[in-house]
């Protein structure tokens, strides 16, 4: 598995890659879960990441704005993210996600056949209204999404494994590989979840809290980090 850590400026991304995090997940955690940063935050981590390791930008906790979202997703590609994370917070059903995801796919691999786009729906779905993580796979597929991903909306404290069951986690990944994409695994993931993940199989886990000490809004803490990294090997 590939330990993404989420830094929200150069300094934490540097704390991360000295931890060993194997992709910098670039995001700004006062917009939301995955709340979009500043073009010029994404080319600074960039700069760190010096080509070393993977750059993801989360663009946003998105409403039906597919234009927005293009627009978004084009610019972080632009700033120099490999990968490109959409979150489909409003988005009720399969119809909307996919009018949702193919102009994001277009936009990416339009600028760089080798950037990958990340669809992102939400563990607690039934607490926020959006699509079930379950109908997102297909959907993300279909539209030449490269990562399913599933994460938490509201971050209170509550993991994404108080939402879904090992088994439902299990199906998510499964139905990920077999329409072709990697799947990533986040939502509050703590020490103690690692278990469970290893038995699961994503090929990402992502995290930010734990390595700031339990706290979203604190700082990435190298030693954390690099204790993660081990935890999972």
């Amino acid at each position: 598995m590939r330990l993404l850590v989420s830094p929200i400026n150069a300094v934490e991304a540097e704390a991360a890659m000295a931890g060993g995090a194997d992709i910098l997940d670039v995001k700004n955690p006062r917009e939301g879960s995955l709340g979009a940063n500043f073009p010029w935050v994404i080319r600074s981590v960039a700069e760190v990441a010096a080509g070393r390791v993977p750059v993801s930008a989360t663009i946003g906790d998105f409403d039906f704005k597919p234009g927005t979202a293009s627009l978004a997703a084009l610019g972080a590609a632009f700033s120099g993210a490999d990968y490109i994370k959409v979150g489909l917070l409003k988005i009720r059903d399969r119809d909307e996600a996919a009018e949702m995801l193919r102009p994001l796919v277009r936009s990416v691999k339009e600028f760089d056949a080798n950037k990958r786009l990340v669809a992102a729906a939400y563990s607690d779905a039934s607490r926020v209204g959006s699509i079930s993580p379950m109908d997102l796979p297909e959907v993300a597929a279909e539209c030449g999404a490269d990562v399913v991903m599933v994460d938490t909306a509201i971050k209170d404290g509550r993991t994404t494994f108080e939402f879904m069951t090992e088994s439902e986690i299990s199906d998510f990944i499964a139905l990920g590989h077999d329409l072709g994409m990697e799947v990533a695994i986040a939502g509050t993931i703590k020490f103690g979840d690692l278990a469970l993940l290893k038995r699961v199989g994503p090929e990402i886990i992502g995290v930010r809290g734990a390595v700031c000490g339990g706290d979203r809004a604190g700082e990435i803490k190298e030693e954390l980090v690099r204790r993660m990294k081990a935890d999972l090997s």
